[in-house]
């Protein structure tokens, strides 16, 4: 049998991508817990360019990167579970454009605009709905961003957008996902949201409001030294 292990961090999204397409296929695996103030030892031997999470171990073979993981996942398992990346070369390259897409526009202006106040927060905003607008217009007309059938890589990718607008809107006051403005995401996230697949495998909420709350207070206190 197999062996494999994900090292990870539990409010990580990018853990959060592995352990759901490991779950999504059925995959058994062992999850180890990192530090990021103190890494342990293997993870930094297995990850010695980046030193961060997560890391699939796979019969001792490491492999690192969220979205290359998740490609891992699927050739590796092709016949186990449902597909996350489409057979048709094109809609593969398609899924592969708008993961990465997520990842280089949507996340880093979003996470800016939650931590950046005054001009920089501001802007931090505006290039998070511009890339937003490209995701409305793609998610339009389908359940998925794979189409209707099941979750697939771009959903996986964007599991931290659609699940957490709610908490962050409530903490920090900033709601990315608005029905006057992104119908067909807020529609997409709220069907995402609501499987049952991905609701039992999210982060307890209060845990998270609890942790964000604490991000907040500590980087209020040093602002303000």
């Amino acid at each position: 049998m197999a062996e494999v292990k994900l090292f990870g961090v539990w409010d990580n999204p990018f853990s959060k991508r592995v352990e759901l397409a490991l779950k999504l296929k059925g995959i058994d695996y062992e999850y180890i817990e990192e530090d990021l103030n103190n890494k342990s030892p293997l993870l930094l031997n297995y990850n010695p360019v980046h030193k961060k999470v997560p890391v699939l171990l796979h019969n001792g073979k490491p492999i690192s990167e969220s979205l290359i993981i998740l490609e891992y996942i699927d050739d590796t398992w092709q016949q186990q579970g449902p597909p996350i990346l489409p057979k048709d070369p094109y809609l593969r390259s398609k899924a592969r454009f708008w993961a990465k897409f997520v990842d280089d526009k949507c996340i880093p202006a979003m996470w800016k605009a939650c931590w950046q106040k005054g001009e920089e927060g501001l802007k931090a905003m505006e290039e998070a709905n511009d890339a937003l607008e490209f995701l409305e217009n793609e998610i339009k007309g389908k359940r998925f961003f794979g189409g209707d059938d099941s979750i697939g890589l771009v959903d996986i990718a964007a599991d931290v957008i659609a699940c957490r607008n709610g908490i962050i809107a409530e903490l920090m006051g900033l709601r990315f996902l608005r029905e006057d403005k992104f119908p067909n995401l807020c529609k997409w996230a709220d069907e995402y949201c609501n499987c049952s697949f991905v609701k039992e495998n999210q982060p307890p909420k209060q845990k998270l409001i609890d942790h964000y709350k604490a991000l907040i207070q500590a980087s209020t206190s040093s602002k303000s030294k």
